[in-house]
């Protein structure tokens, strides 16, 4: 395939239509700056994933324990879809949360995987979502378990650039990040407002990184918010995700704080689930 035929418009000079062949255009400085605004992609979700019967709300979990009990500990669960991937199958639910739908499924890890099974959710028929996980704390007063709830997210990562412009932040819609807020000010649980930093490499976090990411706000890091948000605006649903604070980068050395076996974890997801149901 021809190089200059995936060349994105907007940002290099076309060659003129008496031209017979199409002259190559000047690349962006990296590819991920050629942003294309055409909504339609050659494999487009919409084109290749058949909607079915699924709640509109859905949560985005990346606790598995938490969904294993779920299925397993007595809650009313379907298995509505499976989602096919290289790196192994996984399942989409619906529960009967408090009488009202909602569908649950793993987003996988990292900005790639989770835009991916975003899209498929939304294909499937979902609109309103909110993602629950855990954080890497770059403040020391930020205690494991500590709930964080990210208004911003620096795109220090790939696939947020393929929904849209390239900037150097995008944040959570409005209303699904008042639906957050107001679940946990009526739960009494004190929270942690603040900028994540959304970063691909996890072993790349270095210290001069993190201390440039601490100067501009950030008070978290993970893989996957940039993402979420992004796929969000460009498909227009709603989105925001609530975080805990796990393993700790503040430190002379990191600090895992078993961060994986929080108990907060449980409990960040009910409050996910509540929020979502709001909007």
């Amino acid at each position: 395939m021809a190089s200059s035929r995936n060349t994105p418009t907007g940002s290099c000079a076309r060659s003129r239509a008496t031209a017979p062949i199409a002259r190559p255009t000047e690349p962006a400085p990296i590819p991920l700056l050629e942003f294309d605004p055409r909504r339609v992609a050659i494999i487009e979700p919409s084109r290749v994933i058949r909607p079915i019967d699924i709640a509109e709300h859905c949560v985005l979990c990346f606790f598995q324990e938490v969904i294993r009990e779920l299925v397993s500990g007595g809650a009313t669960t379907r298995h509505v879809h499976t989602g096919r991937s290289e790196a192994g199958d996984y399942p989409v639910y619906e529960i009967d949360y408090g009488g009202r739908r909602l569908a649950v499924v793993s987003p996988g890890v990292g900005g790639p995987a989770a835009a991916a099974r975003m899209e498929l959710m939304i294909a499937l028929g979902c609109r309103k979502f909110i993602a629950c996980g855990g954080a890497g704390t770059l403040d020391s007063g930020i205690a494991a378990g500590q709930i964080v709830v990210p208004d911003c997210a620096v795109r220090d990562e790939g696939t947020s650039f393929h929904y849209l412009k390239p900037s150097r932040e995008v944040a959570p819609t409005p209303g699904a990040l008042a639906a957050i807020e107001a679940v946990l000010r009526e739960n009494n649980h004190e929270y942690i407002r603040g900028k994540t930093w959304s970063t691909d490499a996890v072993y790349r976090e270095t210290r001069v990184r993190m201390n440039r990411r601490r100067r501009e706000g950030c008070v978290v890091v993970e893989m996957e918010a940039a993402a979420f948000f992004a796929v969000a605006r460009f498909r227009r649903v709603q989105c925001a995700q609530i975080l805990y604070g796990g393993d700790s980068l503040a430190g002379r050395r990191w600090d895992s704080r078993n961060w994986n076996r929080n108990a907060m974890r449980e409990r960040l997801f009910h409050l996910a689930a509540e929020a979502c149901l709001r909007l």
